[in-house]
């Protein structure tokens, strides 16, 4: 499913325009974004947790040139941590 397939399902359980589903969708992802920008986390009870993690630099190896070792800078990186809900729902 993507987010066309997403926002038609949302707008015919709630009897809404797909414009308007389209952009709750896009409100809500807005809205995760800029608190995982902000350095936060977001919990939605039942379905996930979605956090920023730090990866720490390492040495790579570069697939071009095996015997190349490269260095790989520290980033930050999203994650997301699937609620016991969500879990037992896709388990059933």
């Amino acid at each position: 499913m993507n987010k066309v397939e997403l926002a038609e399902a949302l707008a015919e359980r709630l009897a809404m325009g797909k414009a308007d589903a389209e952009k709750a969708i896009n409100a809500m992802l807005d809205v995760i974004i800029e608190q995982l920008k902000a350095g936060g986390e977001v919990t939605l009870t039942g379905f996930g947790n979605f956090s920023v993690s730090q990866r720490a630099a390492r040495t790579g190896v570069n697939p071009q040139n095996p015997t190349q070792k490269i260095q790989i800078a520290a980033t930050k990186v999203p994650k997301f941590k699937a609620g016991k809900g969500l879990k037992e729902a896709v388990r059933s």
